[in-house]
């Protein structure tokens, strides 16, 4: 065949090669190219010139500076025949081991070629095969959807052993961090000082991101003071499956965050009086918990049903320490010492410090 030179740049490694090189092959290969040459072209297929073969080869030429590199063109291959040509030349290969889950995952998807004629071993995966069609027609498992739709919805994180009330909501412990001064989410990468608190009374599409990927946002909250549970909204006319459904992830976040060594205040919201059968469930008792007065000093309704709400939480979980943020508004929390925070985007707008 035909040899071309193409640009390594516009070579695709092949994602699911399951040949494993190690270091010291690649060291191996290096110093093979600088006493021979290369002796043998790669081997691409396709418009993206994938890889068939030369993996190891490919990544001694980039840690060498090669840019231009000669390969043949495997394009008469179908996929699959690509694919079985990929793990047959790897077979040949000495000094070299498998990625066992992608050798049998490979082998799998070849059907009409026989590749036990080449040395490999595929009892195994007829076995795998036939265990995972028994176990699908059991319990209807379908593989990679389930698995993205777990993690959708965090579910791996759930521990049912560490939840509270009638709707297993996860359970917070105490903390007794109190913040001289706090910043909300959707300032915390600009913020210049870390030595305060994180909260989340904005609005929700500005802090949905932390329920879809909470371990990239748990890592950039560790350099903070501390961290509020996430106050998803409780509107009243948002059913109440949805009102139950963001008590629960404000808790979950919040169990994640304390697994990882994170201090965490816990945010309390209500809505009417029927979220009261679920709204306080996972809240620690005697311990610093944070409310916030947004919204309620100019509606007498919204008011009335904010001291309703207050008055239940005090009953119930007798709180220390009451973090607010927002306004000062009249109601005697009694015994319960009180801390409040200023609304600094407030203060902005209007000019203020």
């Amino acid at each position: 065949m035909d040899t071309v030179k193409i640009s390594i740049d516009q070579i695709t490694p092949y994602d699911r090669n399951a040949k494993k090189h190690t270091h010291e092959q690649i060291e191996q290969i290096k110093e093979s190219i600088r006493k021979f040459g290369l002796t043998r072209p790669l081997g691409v297929w396709g418009h993206q010139n994938i890889l068939v073969y030369g993996h190891g080869t490919f990544l001694a030429l980039k840690e060498l500076g090669i840019s231009e590199v000669p390969c043949v063109r495997l394009d008469h291959l179908s996929d699959e025949e690509r694919r079985a040509y990929t793990l047959v030349d790897n077979q040949t290969t000495l000094n070299t081991s498998w990625e066992d889950a992608l050798l049998k995952e490979e082998l799998a998807g070849i059907f009409d070629i026989d590749m036990s004629v080449f040395d490999f071993d595929v009892s195994d995966v007829l076995n795998d095969v036939i265990e995972q069609n028994e176990q699908d027609e059991d319990d209807g498992y379908y593989g990679d959807e389930r698995e993205r739709t777990a993690d959708a919805y965090n579910m791996l994180e759930f521990d049912e052993s560490a939840c509270r009330g009638y709707y297993q909501m996860p359970f917070l412990e105490p903390c007794g961090c109190i913040p001289d001064d706090i910043v909300s989410f959707n300032y915390m990468l600009s913020a210049k000082d870390k030595d305060v608190g994180i909260h989340f009374c904005i609005d929700d599409y500005q802090f949905e991101r932390v329920w879809t990927s909470p371990q990239k946002y748990i890592e950039k909250m560790r350099d903070f003071q501390c961290v509020f549970t996430p106050d998803f909204s409780l509107y009243m006319e948002m059913p109440v499956a949805m009102k139950i459904w963001n008590i629960y992830r404000s808790r979950l976040i919040g169990q994640m965050c304390q697994r990882a060594g994170l201090n965490v205040i816990p945010t309390v919201s209500w809505c009417e009086e029927k979220t009261f059968d679920f709204c306080f469930d996972g809240l620690p008792e005697n311990s610093v918990l944070s409310i916030s007065t947004i919204g309620v000093k100019r509606n007498k309704e919204a008011f009335s049903l904010w001291k309703v709400g207050v008055d239940e939480m005090i009953r119930r979980l007798h709180p220390q320490v009451l973090l607010i943020y927002g306004g000062k508004v009249d109601y005697d929390y009694g015994n319960v010492r009180t801390v409040y925070y200023k609304n600094h985007v407030t203060d902005r707008m209007s000019g203020g410090a």
